[in-house]
């Protein structure tokens, strides 16, 4: 718990750091050393931590990595780093995965201060793996791997028990994608498996065809009813004591406007950020009310608009747009009609990434 909450203190000062860094050195000095503080390591120590450690790649001498962490005179993890304004890439990979074959470490760590991608040789020893085992976004950490970090510390660390997480890491990520391009597109033989529990006909390409969007239907309201569920559980523990005398619609004090923002609307805007994790930071998607809608914004950017919710008359509707921000109003029977329009939502938000 006490790890888990340096990380989060560090996750805070990180956010309101990176918009002032704009160099490698900066980076390695204000994010990178900082990490491999919280994570036990003195980096001052070079008994623990050697900056530029020298890793001669074939013919080249001299080639150096930018930090390595030691076990006596053994490096246990290469650290890759570049400056926090760049996108972590294959090349950048490709240079670390040098440096890891001819050394001794069983883990390679890139990044670029805000985000760590680590590497193990899973697949064949002594040789970098082409994929992450486990990437922690410092601006958007994922609770679920603070566990797992924190068997990288300087206290838990111990190798075999390493390897055994990045091999169980490995696998769950393979198992998630699969999942998410099956949910996307049902392949004939995933809907079989499916409907082999409760259908007793013979699977016909007509049968298939006929449970094939039934199902990925079903996949979504899985998916929501999970959200919902975390949703609901979350405003829960957010209640002191029950206020009955108190519209329970209104969750924020309404503003010297008039606006009142409600649960139905912040649920909302949390379905439209779970749409978008993974695909960009969610920090930097925000919202602002107005009296008859409830805009959601890249940047908190009135020129980036990703969706609006009109929830405050009887019929719902969404408003998505185009690349070209042209508006589109529909009606939604419910707040989970919000999933109808995922891919609409997901499309502007990176037609704004590729502008900026």
């Amino acid at each position: 718990m006490e790890f888990a909450n340096q990380l989060k203190t560090l996750s805070t000062k990180f956010i309101n750091l990176v918009g002032r860094i704009e160099t490698e050195e900066a980076t390695k000095n204000a994010l990178v050393m900082p990490f491999i503080q919280n994570l036990g390591y003195d980096v001052f120590d070079p008994s623990e931590v050697i900056p530029e450690f020298t890793s001669d790649v074939g013919k080249k001498k001299g080639e150096k990595v930018d930090y390595a962490i030691m076990d006596g005179d053994t490096p246990i993890a290469l650290i890759e780093c570049k400056s926090c304004t760049a996108n972590l890439q294959d090349c950048h990979a490709s240079q670390l995965h040098r440096y890891f074959h001819t050394s001794k470490a069983r883990i390679g760590i890139l990044t670029n201060g805000k985000q760590y991608m680590f590497y193990s040789d899973l697949d064949s020893k002594n040789v970098m793996d082409k994929t992450p085992f486990m990437t922690i976004d410092m601006l958007d950490i994922d609770e679920q791997l603070i566990p797992e970090l924190s068997k990288l510390t300087k206290q838990s660390f111990e190798l075999d028990s390493m390897l055994s997480t990045a091999n169980n890491l490995k696998y769950t990520r393979l198992i998630k994608e699969s999942l998410e391009k099956q949910m996307e597109a049902p392949s004939p033989e995933f809907v079989k498996i499916i409907i082999n529990q409760f259908y007793e006909g013979i699977k016909t390409q007509q049968v298939v065809e006929l449970f094939t969007p039934l199902i990925k239907k079903s996949f979504r309201a899985l998916v929501t009813d999970h959200i919902n569920t975390r949703l609901k559980t979350a405003f829960s523990d957010q209640e002191v004591a029950p206020q009955p005398e108190v519209e329970l619609t209104a969750t924020l004090a309404p503003t010297d406007r008039g606006i009142v923002t409600t649960d139905e609307e912040l649920e909302g805007f949390m379905i439209v950020k779970a749409i978008l994790r993974g695909t960009l930071d969610i920090s930097r998607v925000q919202h602002r009310d107005t009296k008859s809608y409830i805009g959601i914004l890249l940047d908190d950017n009135n020129r980036k608009p990703i969706c609006r919710l009109h929830f405050n008359t009887g019929q719902k509707y969404i408003t998505v747009f185009d690349s070209d921000r042209k508006e589109f109003k529909h009606p939604i029977a419910c707040i989970d009609g919000i999933y109808d329009y995922m891919d609409e939502i997901r499309g502007i938000s990176s037609a704004y990434e590729q502008i900026a």
